[in-house]
């Protein structure tokens, strides 16, 4: 029997969210982020990873959601993405973490069709956790507009 993909499962306002846990380097707890002159609002900034400059985004931003400030419960998720000039890292601040874990169904339902405006393109798909619904993001089409500024950072 194959295996089932797994999940990372994230929080932000009261939605429930997932990355493949493939794309996850690690989940840090909040730390202190360089701003950077000029960035847009989703880019909070800069942290250091091991040596690492690794751009921090604000998942609740990208998300066309209000700001909020951080909790103990804040983490930040480094990625490591496919990009167009090869893999990018890149954190991805989030409410908060809830764990690694397969979906009810290993099937994902598309994203709804509800008008020619919104196609949900960032959405990879929609599964269920314990009756819950839960958006899987698509990492690369969210967060593709910040492989230029990663790498002029």
């Amino acid at each position: 029997m194959a295996e089932r993909a797994q999940y990372v499962t994230l929080g932000v306002a009261d939605e429930l969210f997932a990355a493949p846990v493939e794309k996850v380097q690690e989940i840090l707890d909040m730390q202190p982020i360089a701003r950077l002159p000029q960035a847009p609002s989703t880019l909070l900034g800069m942290i250091d990873v091991r040596g690492q400059g690794i751009p921090v985004v604000d998942l609740r931003l990208v998300l066309g959601l209000p700001p909020a400030s951080d909790t103990e419960s804040t983490r930040i998720i480094v990625l490591a993405l496919a990009g167009q000039d090869g893999d990018l890292r890149l954190g991805l601040r989030a409410d908060r973490v809830f764990e690694v874990t397969v979906l009810d169904d290993e099937t994902l339902d598309p994203p709804p069709v509800v008008s020619g405006a919104w196609a949900g393109h960032c959405i990879a798909g929609i599964g269920r956790r314990n009756g819950r619904f839960v958006t899987v993001l698509d990492l690369e089409r969210l967060l593709g507009p910040f492989q230029d500024a990663s790498r002029a950072a």
